[in-house]
């Protein structure tokens, strides 16, 4: 199976990762449109594994909303936390029955772990893909649309 997909697709497959229908979603007009970035690895790039049993590797992140741990964000409307998906094109790398690799809920922040060690290959040619979620985990919209970032990577 390839491991690129249209972003149409893959932006599609990010925003199962909410339990809820898009139609609650957070549409966020206050202020500057809502941003993500994926700053580390950037594209193309050739990772070491980690050597715990997750087989995890930092993924740093940028947004112009606060990161905080879900459930922290009180009524602030420009916070919230990351949802990431490693190969979202499927399920092969979540985590045992969750839609997700990880999230960056249990200390908020810039710093998320991809953990390779559910995949069937670890190693190999992998998407990080992100998702910005509001403090109810549901995706931030802009323009109607989930705001997420995906980078292709190499991991050995």
């Amino acid at each position: 199976m390839p491991m690129r997909l249209a972003p149409l697709v893959v932006i599609a497959q990010l925003v199962l990762l909410c339990a809820a229908p898009i139609a609650s979603a957070q549409d966020t007009t206050a202020g500057p449109p809502p941003s993500l970035d994926i700053a580390w690895p950037s594209e193309g790039a050739v990772i070491p594994l980690g050597n715990d049993p997750e087989r995890a590797v930092g993924v740093v992140v940028r947004s112009n909303f606060k990161l905080r741990s879900a459930g922290q964000c009180g009524a602030d409307p420009r916070c919230g936390h990351i949802h990431l998906k490693v190969d979202p094109d499927g399920d092969s790398c979540n985590l045992p029955g969750r839609p997700y690799n990880s999230m960056n809920s249990d200390f908020g922040g810039d710093l998320i772990k991809a953990r390779f060690g559910p995949c069937p290959s670890p190693a190999g040619m992998h998407v990080i893909g992100v998702l910005l979620a509001d403090d109810r985990h549901q995706p931030v919209l802009v323009n109607g649309k989930p705001v997420t970032r995906l980078v292709t990577v190499t991991t050995r």
